[in-house]
């Protein structure tokens, strides 16, 4: 069987050294803000190109986050991409904003930019690019866009981590940056975990405020603020995860070069990825999804789907989008499917999995 994600494998070779920072964490009795926490938030940051960083219990909630501590008015419109995971979409909901989509450009998996242009309103007071597939949208354009309007810009970097605009990391990009950490990630934790980055002196200050229950002194809260906050022991792992970060993405590039180059069939079209992409997911378009992956399990090839459907097609999102004009969207939605892009797949494994679909 070739696996669509082998986390177990691609952390083998710093298997001794997790385990050593756990049993670390476990002596120094040190599970919550622990020294682990400080030195990944410091890690993390020098990383991306950022001044500073503030980890929390998830992506979503780094995004939500982001979104409170701006003290935005009630009801502000928040602009998002029609194609991505339901979090962007639940975050602006749950910190009291609107959301407004903006569609895709045809064959590429981030936001059209020019489409943007037609939805700025005086209402509109955020921006959320989303890096989606590991694809940078092109930030400096929407910065254009926005300059002199008072809007801001969030990244959600969730499936990003390492990946470049104009030789600048996502992370560094945006006022303020929000990174999933989930286990499946291009950097990701053994559970949940989520990090905020940004350059802004008063935004990381309010952020790391907000994450701990509105303190940063004990028993002394100065705002309603979150339970949201990275457990010492996934940041004793991220910490060694993230100095295998580059190595894999660069192997991640390597893959996805190979499909370019090999997959070769006109019932399959492939997406346009950004120069700076890390290709978190490597994403095929096919008229009919059922045939393939007939095909692909027959052969013992996973695969999986992100995302089945555009954010104006979720159950629970649907009465808050009526119109029908997100057609890349959705288009992307019914004809995805993701084919495994793991660092640790050999040769025989990519070229099996190729040889299928040219078959197909």
């Amino acid at each position: 069987m070739i696996k669509f994600l082998n986390i177990k494998k691609q952390d083998q070779i710093i298997q001794k050294k997790i385990i050593r920072n756990i049993k670390d964490v476990i002596n120094k009795n040190n599970f919550i803000l622990g020294d682990y926490v400080k030195k990944f938030e410091n890690a993390f940051a020098k990383y991306c190109g950022a001044k500073y960083a503030v980890s929390c219990g998830n992506g979503t909630d780094a995004l939500t986050i982001a979104l409170k501590i701006l003290n935005l008015p009630k009801n502000s419109e928040v602009i998002i991409p029609a194609m991505t995971y339901c979090s962007t979409a639940f975050a602006v909901i749950n910190a009291g904003l609107k959301p407004i989509l903006v569609d895709i450009s045809e064959k590429e998996p981030t936001i059209s930019i020019d489409r943007i242009k037609t939805k700025i309103t005086n209402k509109t007071k955020v921006i959320i690019p989303v890096h989606l597939y590991g694809s940078v949208a092109n930030t400096n354009k929407i910065k254009k866009i926005i300059k002199n309007k008072n809007i801001y810009l969030i990244d959600d970097c969730a499936q990003a981590h390492g990946a470049y605009l104009n030789k600048k990391r996502v992370g560094s990009l945006a006022d303020i940056s929000c990174f999933s950490l989930y286990p499946g990630k291009n950097l990701g934790a053994y559970g949940d975990a989520g990090i905020i980055t940004t350059n802004n002196n008063l935004f990381f200050k309010k952020l790391e405020n907000f994450r701990n229950l509105g303190s940063t002194e004990k028993f002394v809260h100065t705002q309603i603020g979150f339970n949201s906050r990275l457990d010492t022991i996934q940041a004793s792992i991220l910490i060694e995860k993230l100095k295998l970060l580059d190595k894999y993405n660069k192997k991640r590039i390597e893959i996805a070069n190979y499909y370019d180059r090999n997959i070769k069939n006109k019932k399959i079209t492939k997406l346009n990825y950004s120069k700076g992409s890390v290709y978190h997911q490597y994403v095929i378009m096919v008229e009919n999804k059922d045939n393939l992956t007939r095909l692909l399990e027959k052969r013992d090839i996973q695969y999986g789907f992100h995302y089945p459907k555009s954010i104006n097609q979720i159950d629970s999102l649907m009465k808050f989008f009526n119109n029908k004009e997100f057609i890349n969207s959705e288009n992307l939605a019914s004809k995805c499917i993701s084919i495994p892009i793991d660092p640790t797949l050999k040769k025989n494994e990519i070229s099996k999995i190729v040889k299928t679909l040219n078959f197909f």
